[in-house]
């Protein structure tokens, strides 16, 4: 059993639940090896795509999104049921997530994602390397279009391989569909914002990421697992309440932690280029909270075309003391997480390890 972390001490790292990951792992592994198979008795060059598109679905990560469903689902049946039953469940939820970032990484024009190239970096690569005609960035990001496009289909597809009832299955399907649709909002939000920076604000920032980040990383998963749960006996609308309370502070605290990373993080820890968002200026909470805190002075060096380094927009978002503002908030919505729990009616298990994840989810150096 886990120890749940002091709710204001130290974050600790959580192991997730004992065998989870590999099983996840190991249910997308046979999946997507039988994709791969099908593709490639197609064409040979569907069986590479295919490939390509399995590594990158099976790049270190942190399957925070398995794990927060699993424990929805943990805290409404108890410590006993066998999870088989939900793997594939579980597990179609880090193909979304594949379809999510690739998707973010084309819009975003990153270079590279969990310490590898993206996968429209990889595309192009691949197209230099055969000496193909036409242009390798084109290729490469229609191609990585193409991957988060079946991504969305495989992960319909693995959902459907869940052993449950059929009225679990559409309960558990409704919850999924809305999670993807408010994922595709926050996405289009997020872009947007980027366009029409002077229309944006803290506020309107906030939404983004409770949208964009926390329905589909913690929200939602927590929901889509107590689904899964099907006919239990705990009271299913406060253990809902409790969950929607719960995901939406720590799922926010986790994008705020997010936002804090891409400016300060180590892109050798994190996986990711430090500055992209301060580089397309992202009108972030964090970036919100600078503006309005800053002085005229600061605030024209923080001007999206302002001609100065990123390496001093970042000293200045420091100066003008955002950071702990975006601190002092990760702290509050984690206790407001934490407090969402404290009796709702789930198994002292599930508690105790959300408990622990509210922390070191947002607290994390990746």
């Amino acid at each position: 059993m886990l120890e749940a972390s002091p709710r204001f001490g130290t974050p600790r790292r959580t192991a997730p639940p004992v065998d989870l990951v590999p099983a996840v792992e190991g249910t997308l592994t046979e999946f997507l090896d039988g994709q791969i198979s099908a593709l490639g008795d197609v064409d040979p060059a569907l069986g590479r795509f295919a490939t390509t598109t399995r590594d990158l679905v099976l790049a270190r990560g942190k399957r925070l999104r398995p794990t927060f469903a699993y424990w929805g689902w943990r805290g409404a049946v108890g410590p006993r049921e066998p999870v088989g039953p939900v793997l594939p469940a579980l597990a179609a939820l880090e193909l979304m997530h594949t379809f999510a970032l690739v998707q973010d990484d084309v819009m975003d024009g990153s270079a590279t994602r969990r310490g590898n190239p993206t996968a429209h970096r990889i595309f192009a690569g691949q197209h230099r390397d055969a000496g193909r005609l036409g242009d390798p960035e084109q290729f490469g990001v229609t191609s990585a279009i193409l991957v988060g496009d079946l991504c969305l289909v495989w992960a319909d597809q693995l959902l459907a391989r869940a052993a449950l009832p059929t009225a679990t299955l559409f309960a558990a399907r409704a919850g999924y569909d809305r999670m993807r649709a408010e994922a595709i909002a926050g996405q289009y939000l997020d872009v947007l914002g980027e366009a029409a920076p002077g229309a944006w604000s803290l506020e309107r920032a906030r939404l983004v990421a409770r949208h964009k980040t926390a329905s589909y990383t913690v929200q939602r998963p927590l929901q889509f697992g107590l689904a899964l749960a099907g006919r239990v006996e705990a009271d299913v609308a406060a253990v809902d309440e409790a969950y929607d309370r719960y995901g939406l502070a720590v799922g926010e605290a986790f994008q705020l932690r997010d936002d804090l990373l891409g400016v300060y993080g180590d892109p050798v820890v994190t996986g990711k280029p430090a500055g992209d968002d301060l580089r397309t200026g992202k009108p972030t909470a964090l970036l919100m909270l600078a503006h309005e805190l800053a002085d005229p002075a600061q605030r024209a060096e923080l001007a999206r075309d302002s001609a100065g380094p990123v390496a001093r927009r970042a000293e200045v978002i420091a100066e003008t003391g955002a950071v702990g503002r975006v601190e002092a908030l990760i702290q509050l919505r984690v206790a407001e997480g934490v407090e969402a729990l404290a009796d709702a009616p789930i198994h002292d298990d599930a508690r105790a390890v959300l408990t622990d994840l509210a922390v070191t989810a947002t607290h994390r150096p990746t």
